[in-house]
């Protein structure tokens, strides 16, 4: 079985290797390339916790500042995975979606002790900053990263999906399974979907590559990486290529 991993290279990488472990080929093709935007460290003061809904978020952070001993709260086990590679001591995963984050906040922290920054991308999905909100909290988002779009398909994917090689495809975000989508078109492409399985994280995700026409189109049972991979992992040991 032979897959197209889409995530950004820091990403793709473990997960390629991961996906090996397990059987599984993979070609790696960065929909989303992330640009780190420079400035000076960031102020603490009042700053309670961390809010980090996605690995290159928290990447972006470490590369700003030293500190390491203020609370992650991550939205999946991934970006908490990327926190305490950091050296960030006290992480802790709310193991889903922006909807889980903001629950895990809301069980856990007092919106009395300090405010919550959120280190983010220039494009945001959800609406923590408004569901903190209305419990009382102060979330305070600092843009530490911008993820540009692919403007075409590599030639070596393009030749993967054009000859067959490949059979399926993983999609981590709306925006990368929106990108995917517009760059099959672009290459004149969508039929290769007929021969793929789309593995999609979440259903916003499956949402945007509902209309090509897959061979099959799943989602993970949960919106984190082990789901997606444990999806995968089930489909080839069930022989579905």
């Amino acid at each position: 079985m032979r897959v197209l991993i889409t995530r950004p290279h820091e990403d793709a990488a473990p997960l390629a290797a991961r996906l090996a472990g397990l059987g599984v080929d993979s070609l790696t093709e960065p929909l989303l390339r992330i640009r780190f935007l420079p400035g000076p460290a960031l102020d603490l003061a009042g700053v309670q916790a961390l809010l980090v809904t996605s690995a290159n978020g928290v990447r972006a952070f470490a590369a700003r500042q030293d500190d390491r001993d203020v609370p992650a709260y991550a939205v999946g086990d991934a970006s908490a995975r990327a926190a305490r590679d950091l050296g960030f001591a006290r992480v802790y995963s709310a193991g889903g979606d922006v909807d889980s984050l903001a629950d895990l906040v809301r069980r856990r922290l007092d919106p009395a002790a300090g405010a919550l920054l959120h280190v983010a991308g220039s494009k945001v999905a959800g609406d923590l900053a408004g569901q903190l909100g209305d419990a009382g909290f102060e979330v305070r988002r600092e843009v530490l990263y911008r993820a540009e779009t692919s403007t075409a398909l590599s030639p070596q994917a393009a030749a993967a999906l054009a000859g067959g090689s490949l059979h399926g495809v993983l999609l981590f975000s709306p925006r990368t399974a929106a990108t995917f989508a517009d760059l099959l078109a672009r290459a004149g492409l969508q039929d290769a979907c007929a021969r793929l399985a789309a593995y999609c994280l979440s259903a916003a995700v499956r949402e945007r590559v509902a209309s090509l026409p897959w061979r099959r189109l799943r989602m993970a049972a949960r919106p984190d990486q082990d789901s997606l991979v444990a999806l995968v992992a089930g489909a080839a040991e069930a022989g579905e290529t």
